[in-house]
């Protein structure tokens, strides 16, 4: 009797066995991870730091908060946080062990060691007990976990009652026009940047097709909602290139 699945997933515009997407995403983070806050700068000319410093914005960290920064690589997300709240730690968990190692070597990691955990584990199996965290973050990595409702409901699990969720990704631009402009620069230019930067066309492309496979902001804040989450909301960033959606363990 075999233990594979037959459930197939999205890996970027290929369909794959669920068991093989964690895989295939390990080894595009594994490939880029030396590279990656480069190629964010690079492709979003670095608007995606005026994205997270919206997402630090309306999370108004607060001293003494206990941060679970999933998909948190290279630790962006976790500094910002640290430096907002003045007081408290964060727990940096990603899949990929390379992409915590190079957030490790960061200037800012060895400043805020005493409040920084970083752990290799999975956004659908979390290796933290109930009730555990004030704030969990995601951002730019839902869109590839296997089963992003998993990763929801598993976020709902670990906050406290009064936790508040907080996820920042990729999105849909509510204008068709606007959104194939998108596309063309995202198709044709990123990848090629992957190529030139960090000699890897491949990973780039993937990345630009899960983007246009992740569900739109409506269906993604029912999947919140779904989960548990409260007063659940969101904010479209650049008209919707990103999207920030929050919501409430009550």
């Amino acid at each position: 009797m075999s233990n594979t699945s037959d459930n197939t997933t999205h890996f970027g515009f290929e369909t794959v066995r669920e068991e093989e997407k964690a895989g295939r995403v390990q080894g595009v983070f594994n490939s880029v991870a030396s590279k990656y806050d480069i190629m964010n700068d690079v492709m979003s000319v670095g608007i995606h730091r005026v994205w997270k410093d919206a997402m630090m914005d309306w999370l108004a960290p607060r001293s003494g908060q206990r941060l679970l920064d999933v998909a948190g690589g290279t630790g962006d997300i976790s500094f910002r946080f640290l430096k907002r709240a003045g007081h408290g730690h964060s727990t940096v968990l990603d899949l990929t062990r390379p992409m915590l190692e190079e957030g490790r070597k960061r200037a800012e990691a060895e400043q805020m060691a005493d409040s920084l955990d970083w752990v290799t584990g999975d956004a659908m199996k979390l290796p933290f007990k109930d009730n555990t965290f004030d704030v969990y973050t995601i951002s730019f990595g839902i869109r590839n976990v296997t089963r992003p409702q998993e990763a929801l409901n598993e976020a709902y699990r670990v906050l406290r009652p009064g936790g508040r969720l907080m996820v920042l990704e990729f999105s849909q631009l509510p204008n068709d026009g606007l959104q194939k402009l998108y596309d063309l620069y995202s198709f044709n230019v990123i990848p090629r940047m992957g190529q030139l930067i960090a000699n890897d066309y491949d990973s780039y492309q993937y990345l630009v097709e899960s983007i246009r496979n992740f569900p739109d902001q409506e269906t993604f804040l029912g999947m919140v909602k779904q989960a548990g989450f409260e007063n659940a909301k969101y904010r479209n960033l650049s008209m919707g290139i990103a999207c920030l959606h929050s919501g409430w363990k009550i």
